[in-house]
């Protein structure tokens, strides 16, 4: 989808459609995917990997993508889907939500769309598999989440890093006491983007240098470089958040408080145009969005959090997780754990031992089936996670509760920043459940 779908409004379907029904255990499901573009075709890719999954219906308005998802369809030897948005209709999405035809979506499209085209999904009774961001605005993520517990439709948030190898070993640790009682945690996304929002892709190959986003631009560029242009905040939390907030139980038994953020000076996507391409038009351009954004939080049980989003700067690409607590911690960008009484004092301990000791039982489960799948094995989690509580019906391991809290990080850090780094009140979307809310991520052996 298009950067139109920032001037998008009323994207949502007329309330009263007819409740969805769920109950019995289904052995098969027929899904839809809304959004083939890159992102959308690797997770295309798991789907078609299944035996208890029909690809009934495909949806993107970019000629490109869609073609390349249906190659991707006849390469695995499966029936052709249903297809949608070849006349370049924004809302042909709408088509596809039929309960009687799809059993379910995933939602793989530009950020501005996701909340709308949950909220749609949910009113027609369609479960929804979305896509990190939950939603742009503070107002969508209570509408998101406002529908879903209207409606009682099935919503997860594909959050793949909560499936990371050593980061659901480290939860392992956790819940044994390894760590002690927890005090900080960090994370983040560290990632130059560079190539990606000018141009979309490596710009080392790019004619022109890869200095175009918007409608000269391709992929993500086409639409995710808008957002640094105008925004400046925490845009990208959950990859860092999601699996802290596992680790500290928010929304069961814990919540969000307080946050702040700050934010540097824009100059790192300037920098790079004038660099790949002297005197383009582009270069004149001014981006909001700081290089390093760094937010805050605190917890009801006192803990503090804190996030880096870091993708306009050259780095490798790293999370920064941090867990720490009275007895230990664990720091992901060394692969080092340090055990008072296990570990020699002031020195690190290699991971490995520790994944190896406690590994989940979901990698021993499944790590060779996961074998080459996207981003190390973590994609195949994340859509088996989402497909298995809905054949049985079963409550999402990421539900909407964890989606809308995570996401929000967002909008209230642009506030924040706004308002010259001021630490603003966290909203309970529990509405106060968090109190009798028990953890179940990662609880059962199966997904």
């Amino acid at each position: 989808m298009k950067r139109r779908g920032f001037l998008l409004g009323g994207a949502v379907l007329a309330a009263g459609l007819a409740a969805p029904a769920f109950g019995a255990t289904r052995e098969r499901l027929r899904l839809g995917v809304i959004g083939t573009g890159m992102r959308g075709q690797v997770l295309l890719r798991e789907l078609l990997r299944r035996d208890d999954v029909e690809v009934a219906a495909l949806c993107d308005i970019e000629p490109v993508m869609l073609g390349q998802a249906l190659a991707q369809v006849d390469k695995a030897g499966k029936p052709r889907p249903r297809t949608f948005g070849e006349d370049g209709d924004l809302f042909a999405y709408r088509r596809l939500l039929d309960a009687k035809a799809v059993d379910g979506v995933i939602i793989a499209t530009p950020w501005e769309w996701h909340a709308p085209m949950a909220i749609d999904a949910m009113r027609a009774g369609v479960p929804v598999g979305c896509e990190v961001v939950a939603g742009v605005t503070l107002r969508d993520h209570w509408d998101v989440l406002d529908t879903q517990l209207k409606t009682g439709t099935p919503y997860m948030l594909l959050e793949n890093v909560c499936f990371r190898r050593d980061v659901m070993a480290v939860l392992q640790m956790v819940r044994a006491g390894v760590f002690g009682e927890l005090e900080h945690l960090q994370g983040g996304y560290q990632h130059d983007l560079r190539a990606v929002k000018l141009n979309g892709g490596d710009a080392a190959h790019v004619v022109g240098g890869g200095v175009e986003f918007g409608d000269k631009g391709w992929s993500e560029a086409r639409w995710r470089t808008l957002h640094s242009v105008r925004r400046n905040g925490e845009l990208y939390p959950s990859h860092g958040i999601g699996p802290c907030a596992m680790y500290t139980n928010i929304n069961r038994g814990n919540r969000f408080t307080r946050i702040n953020s700050f934010a540097t000076k824009a100059r790192g996507l300037h920098d790079y145009i004038e660099r790949q391409a002297p005197g383009h038009p582009n270069a004149k351009l001014k981006f909001s969005l700081g290089d390093v954004v760094t937010t805050t939080l605190s917890t009801e049980n006192g803990e503090t959090i804190l996030l880096q989003h870091d993708t306009s700067l050259p780095r490798p690409y790293s999370l920064g997780f941090r867990v720490q607590g009275t007895r230990g911690l664990w720091m992901d960008l060394n692969q080092g754990v340090h055990v008072e009484g296990v570990s020699k004092p002031h020195s690190w301990d290699a991971f490995q031992a520790w994944q190896d000791k406690y590994d989940h039982p979901l990698w021993r489960r499944y790590g060779e089936r996961a074998a080459g799948a996207g981003h190390g094995g973590m994609d195949f989690f994340v859509i088996h996670a989402f497909i298995e509580a809905l054949k049985a019906d079963a409550p999402m391991p990421i539900d909407v509760y964890d989606a809308v809290t995570w996401s929000a990080i967002t909008p209230l850090s642009e506030q924040s920043i706004e308002q010259g780094f001021q630490t603003l009140d966290f909203p309970d979307f529990t509405r106060g459940a968090w109190r009798e809310r028990k953890p179940i991520f990662a609880f059962d052996d199966r997904y």
